[in-house]
């Protein structure tokens, strides 16, 4: 079955769509009719397409070069290419599973699969991953523009290297400008097509990032000053085999949109359009990604740090090479301030569905919707001065909160099949997605907790 083939007619035009349920955490549609939206005629192809794209290629391409160091340049692509079929298959099954069950939202597909608790359960692990995702973008930010130490070496930042060290450019305060001068602004919309033009200005960022790494990469490789790296992980023991499943929850984090499928699908004019908007933007992303780690690690090999922007502060033995590390951090440090507001959108409505079930729609409510985005906003800015290594964090969302949204939810939802539209295929597809995420995450937090110990012992090591 297909996405397109399940629709029934009185859905193909955002117009004739039912209202949608006020107690649903993404709540889309009842907003156009509480929050004064009526003059919203429909999202285009191409607004979603960017939105759905923006919420993919976030903070995850920033370490998607580490992951080449760990499994080399072969596995590490093929792998990518593996990960984003994998998304695009769970996130049919959401989709198929909701027109059946008509519902306009994950949360209300969970509710309706698994009761109050399956919802609830939903929109704490949106939370989670969300809030964590979040972090990660100003982790980098901060480590872009002001420094970072993470790695026990000091990364100069732009501002650091252009003015010095002062106060004013301290990491603490140029996260608090950004967070009131970028962050809170564009978190205030409460339509999600609101942030189109936003979003293609995130996507034009990382493509001049893009652009920039693959010159530098080629130019250098021309003139001789770096050789092919490995295609191959190097496993050696146990413990290097172990440690290739380190890689799995920041390839998991790097699909995670399923978050933001059905508030794109819902601001469609034309909702037969969402199957090609998923498979447009997973192939933008996925090229995206793989240009990224082989470029990044071909640059900088087995020295590829966990955020490969903190590589981009040395001398790169060519012409300009300051101006091009200024270039490409910049605009991937700005691409990430226009990230924010995409995830923000339904980290927002999941904490509100969770808070307050029963109330109006969040669009409707002024006050709350004020308290709650300046709680969240708050909660993000707290960790990101706290939390030293994107890796750090990208390990704990992605082997809990963002495997189950991905993976995890879709197939027990496959599995329950209340609808018994589920094939024999649905249903073997959804026991592997669940055997295969649950193992690769034990092993990574096992391995990760291993490589912790072992370090605690010799801490000034």
């Amino acid at each position: 079955m297909t996405i397109g083939n399940n629709l029934p007619k009185e859905k193909k035009s955002r117009r004739s769509k039912q209202p949608v349920d006020e107690n649903a955490p993404l709540l889309p549609t009842k907003q156009e009719e509480d929050g004064g939206f009526d003059e919203f005629n429909g999202a285009s192809f191409t607004g979603a397409v960017f939105n759905l794209s923006t919420t993919i290629v976030g903070a995850g391409i920033m370490a998607l070069p580490a992951t080449m160091k760990v499994l080399g340049l072969g596995l590490g692509i093929a792998l990518i290419i593996f990960m984003a079929i994998l998304t695009e298959a769970s996130i049919e099954l959401l989709l198929r599973f909701s027109r059946a069950g008509k519902s306009v939202s994950y949360g209300g597909l969970m509710g309706e699969a698994f009761g109050r608790c399956g919802k609830s359960l939903l929109q704490v692990c949106v939370l989670v991953n969300n809030v964590g995702v979040l972090i990660v973008y100003m982790i980098i930010i901060g480590d872009v523009l002001s420094g970072t130490s993470s790695s026990g070496v000091h990364h100069y930042g732009v501002l650091e290297g252009w003015f010095g060290d002062h106060w004013w450019n301290g990491r603490t305060f140029i996260l608090l400008i950004v967070t009131l001068g970028i962050f809170s602004p564009l978190a205030c919309f409460k339509r999600i097509d609101s942030l189109k033009f936003t979003s293609a200005l995130s996507v034009a960022f990382a493509v001049v990032f893009l652009v920039i790494t693959v010159g530098i990469s080629i130019v250098k490789l021309i003139s001789g000053g770096i050789q092919m790296p490995r295609l191959l992980p190097d496993v050696t023991d146990l413990t290097s085999v172990f440690k290739l499943f380190t890689v799995v929850p920041v390839l998991v984090t790097a699909y995670i949109c399923h978050y933001n499928v059905h508030s794109i699908d819902n601001e469609l004019e034309d909702s037969t359009q969402i199957k090609g908007v998923v498979r447009t933007s997973l192939a933008l992303c996925s090229t995206v990604y793989i240009t990224t780690s082989f470029f990044g690690f071909l640059l900088f090999g087995d020295n590829t740090l966990d955020d490969v922007l903190a590589n981009f502060d040395t001398d790169l033995g060519i012409p300009y090479s300051s101006l091009l590390n200024d270039a490409v951090r910049v605009s991937y440090a700005a691409h990430l301030m226009l990230v924010f507001p995409i995830v923000f959108y339904p980290l927002r409505l999941n904490m509100d569905g969770l808070l307050f079930p029963s109330s109006r729609p969040l669009a409707s409510s002024n006050v709350r919707f004020a308290l709650i985005t300046a709680g969240l906003i708050t909660v993000i800015f707290l960790g990101a001065n706290f939390i030293p290594s994107i890796w750090d964090a990208f390990q704990f969302t992605g082997a809990t909160a963002a495997v189950c949204i991905g993976f995890i939810f879709p197939a027990a939802i496959t599995l329950r099949d209340r609808h018994h539209i589920a094939t024999k295929k649905d249903k073997i597809l959804s026991v592997f997605m669940i055997v295969l995420a649950v193992f690769s995450n034990l092993v990574a937090i096992y391995s990760d907790a291993y490589s912790l110990f072992k370090k605690n012992p010799s801490p000034r090591e």
